[in-house]
């Protein structure tokens, strides 16, 4: 008796719960022909039956199934022998449970299976199966019951809509709250942990120091692992591959927004922009190939023919392709922003004796600024949160260099680096990534409101 099963039961008795709600308000408003003495449409009053033989069946069946194995496992762990668990940490019991819960599915266990291990599984099987058949009665008779309930609340006089639209009202407000809860809390859990992350290092060693090495001490006696968190070459790295990525994208993309809104054939638009915008579907990790196996060689062999010292990783080769797959964001974001532009305001520049480009320079790109600031603004985030490309074509090194042909590392490579693997989060080489974390945020968070100002005021202006 599986989950989804009861999902699809579950909508249909939704959609049998509409229709006769439906039926049951034109019946009660004495027929047809005497619809209108309804408050609201047929329709409302369906939706009314329906969503009370939903919503609240969907919540009981949403907590069921969040708390029925949290449940099961602490009956199964009360009635196990209490020598199994004597003595044992919280992360060998959980093993234990692990291994029950393995057997009673027939997948592999860790070790030797125990008759008290079989007679646990044996059991845990038992109660979700109890726990299913439960779960399918207790929902469906809720189901059942907010249908009726609705049914025999459903009168002419009933403000369905009114009701209808509340409920609505509802689910939006709770949704809306949920994405906002979750960045809180996701700001919040990254504040925390950077707050422990500055009780070990000093925030003036991580913001103004120039050496980079988190790597910390594992034994009192370990040579050469004192850990130094100074992010200043993390963050000129960041900079740098971002601004190469922004001088590749931004002209590129802009220029051709422009001339596939204001001078390209329509044939030539039809089959331009989707392949344009096909360069935004490529993953990174081809992009990384594409950086460290094609463009990174030609920049060295270039600068070496050029007696330049050119590192087979370099700053360079990881901006260049980042611009390129930057450059759809630009430009099909400008390109909307332009066709949104009313042709009212191109036809009376042009009625004014203004050239097509002089119309361009001087109305539609006014016009359109906002929006266009707006995708670079969407473009440079995305060159910013960019790891892919540059752990394969600018390295791992934190150089702190303004030399493009060097090697780099950014922030965000930093942070997948120090949460990569088995770590402890209670050390300052984990807590660091935190810190990196906060700080992109807080960067990121100051230029978009340093823009939305620029813009505003540009604007007002124009206006």
């Amino acid at each position: 008796m599986h989950s989804s099963t009861l999902l699809i039961v579950l909508l249909g008795l939704m959609a049998f719960a509409y229709h006769f709600g439906r039926k049951r308000a034109i019946s009660t408003a004495g027929g047809v022909a005497r619809i209108s003495t309804l408050h609201s449409l047929p329709a409302y009053y369906g939706l009314y039956a329906a969503l009370w033989a939903g919503i609240p069946a969907l919540l009981l069946m949403g907590l069921w199934i969040g708390f029925q194995n949290e449940i099961l496992i602490s009956i199964v762990k009360s009635e196990l022998p209490p020598a199994i668990l004597d003595g044992m940490s919280s992360g060998q019991i959980g093993l234990v449970v692990n291994d029950i819960k393995n057997l009673a599915s027939g997948a592999i266990v860790s070790g030797a299976v125990t008759p008290e291990m079989q007679a646990a599984a044996d059991r845990y099987t038992q109660l979700d199966h109890i726990a299913r058949w439960a779960m399918w009665l207790a929902v469906l008779a809720l189901a059942v019951g907010g249908m009726a309930y609705a049914w025999a609340k459903t009168k002419p006089t009933m403000r369905a809509r009114n009701r209808v639209e509340t409920i609505f009202m509802v689910i939006l407000v709770i949704f809306s709250s949920i994405a906002i809860l979750t960045t809180l809390g996701i700001i919040l859990s990254v504040l925390f942990e950077s707050l422990r992350f500055f009780q070990s290092v000093s925030p003036l060693d991580f913001f103004f120091g120039t050496l980079w090495s988190p790597q910390t001490a594992l034994r009192a006696d370990q040579v050469g692992a004192s850990g130094a968190f100074g992010a200043v070459p993390l963050f000129t790295g960041t900079l740098m591959v971002s601004a190469i990525a922004m001088l590749v994208a931004v002209p590129i993309g802009l220029m051709s927004a422009i001339y596939l809104s204001e001078y390209a054939p329509r044939n030539v638009r039809a089959y331009a922009k989707p392949t344009l915008e096909v360069l935004a579907g490529v993953p990174t990790v081809v992009y990384g190939f594409f950086a460290a196996l094609t463009v990174a060689p030609v920049i060295r062999e270039l600068g070496m023919s050029m007696g330049l010292n050119v590192a087979s990783e370099s700053a360079l080769a990881a901006g260049l392709v980042m611009g390129i797959m930057i450059i759809p964001f630009v430009s099909s974001l400008s390109e909307d922003v332009i066709n949104a532009v009313p042709q009212a305001m191109r036809d009376g520049s042009y009625a004014l004796g203004a050239t097509q480009s002089e119309t361009i320079r001087r109305v539609i790109i006014p016009a359109a600024l906002p929006g266009i600031v707006g995708g670079i603004l969407l473009a440079v985030s995305r060159a910013i949160g960019e790891t892919m490309i540059v752990v394969m074509a600018a390295g791992l090194a934190a150089n702190m260099t303004a030399n493009p042909l060097d090697s780099v590392t950014t922030v965000t490579v930093q942070i997948v680096t120090l949460l990569t693997g088995d770590q402890e989060f209670d050390s300052p080489k984990t807590m660091a990534a935190f810190a990196l974390g906060l700080t992109l945020f807080v960067v990121t968070l100051t230029l978009n409101v340093i823009a939305l100002q620029i813009v505003r005021k540009y604007r007002e202006q124009y206006e």
